[in-house]
């Protein structure tokens, strides 16, 4: 276990990188934080930082930067989550209070994201999966065709045409349509094809067989695969920070046209709680040099759905993670009142 003054020393040494981009001396810390102890005490801690892999010299100049593990052991021990100022979340709320649907709030979120956290944005849409039926509605199109729309809690909107075998009465439609929602408004995907298997025997037989095809289109529309959808923005960001990468931006950018690398990244969606991936903590080789701040966000208590920034290592991790978490707790609001 480190000593608490080297722990003191790591802290300030990080904080010192992140905001100069430049190796940091032990002059320069002991006359930019109040340490308590002499340069010569400063520069013995620094040298057992290094030895224990916290801090490298990055090339002969007398400083030192954070490595990878110093990164990790300041955002697991030293760094708070920094709250948003009182007009930060003010603007945050009427920004994101302005959108029109589900696919508005996603791109505003990610617009927001890369200009509060100057990283690149990524935010996932709300995965169908963990999602519940707010309510399903049958329309008539024609005497022999339905359209059929389902609206998810989180409020994403599926369309689909069905075309039955025979044509189905107005009365019939409405009567499905009530015996439906009643079984499976306000229920989990996951248990409405339970709900749902012995309605066509609530119909006359000469309606079964439209009331199963038109149950059959709702259960397609349920598992088909639309979690891979996700949002990026503010990649022109990361030119500001063309040092931060050691040979090139172009793994990164390549890494970041992956959206299943991405999703990836931004872990499990049931995951609610704040992630930080640090450097080579990232498994895909071309984010190596990067850090993934993530959290999940939803309408309730249970996250849908992920949101986070990708920026390099040398990033302000409190102000991010507070920027990360701020906004997720909006776009949670602003689903569970959509």
């Amino acid at each position: 276990m480190l000593s608490e003054r080297r722990l003191q020393v790591l802290r300030a040494i990080v904080q010192d990188y992140v905001g100069t981009e430049e190796p940091v001396g032990s002059k320069a810390l002991t006359e930019r934080h109040n340490l308590g102890v002499s340069p010569a005490t400063v520069r013995n801690d620094m040298a057992a930082l290094e030895d224990e892999g916290f801090i490298a010299q990055p090339h002969t100049s007398a400083g030192r930067i954070p490595t990878d593990k110093g990164y990790r052991l300041f955002v697991d021990k030293l760094a708070g989550v920094k709250p948003m100022t009182a007009p930060e979340r003010r603007a945050i709320q009427s920004f994101l209070d302005g959108a029109v649907d589900l696919d508005d709030v996603v791109a505003r979120t990610v617009r927001l994201l890369a200009q509060l956290t100057r990283q690149v944005a990524v935010v996932q849409y709300p995965s169908l999966t963990r999602s519940t039926v707010r309510h399903v509605e049958l329309l008539a199109l024609a005497p022999a065709r339905v359209m059929l729309v389902l609206i998810t809690d989180t409020g994403r909107v599926e369309q689909r045409v069905v075309d039955c075998a025979a044509p189905f009465g107005e009365t019939a439609l409405a009567d499905l349509r009530a015996r439906l929602n009643s079984r499976v408004a306000g229920r989990r995907f996951a248990d409405v094809p339970r709900l749902v298997e012995d309605l066509p025997d609530a119909f006359e037989a000469d309606d079964r067989g439209t009331v199963s095809t038109v149950l059959s289109t709702l259960l397609e529309t349920l598992v088909e695969e639309n979690e891979e959808r996700l949002m990026i923005g503010g990649t022109a960001n990361l030119t500001r920070f063309g040092h931060d990468f050691p040979l090139t931006i172009r793994p990164v950018l390549e890494a970041l046209e992956e959206h299943v690398v991405l999703l990836k990244l931004l872990g499990e969606a049931g995951d609610s709680g704040m992630t930080v991936r640090i450097g080579h903590e990232n498994a895909y080789e071309g984010l190596n040099s990067t850090s993934v701040v993530s959290v999940g966000y939803g309408s309730g208590n249970e996250a849908v759905a992920k949101l986070g920034v990708v920026g390099p290592t040398r990033m302000d991790y409190p102000g991010t993670m507070g920027a990360v978490r701020a906004v997720a707790r909006y776009v949670g609001q602003i689903l569970a009142e959509s």
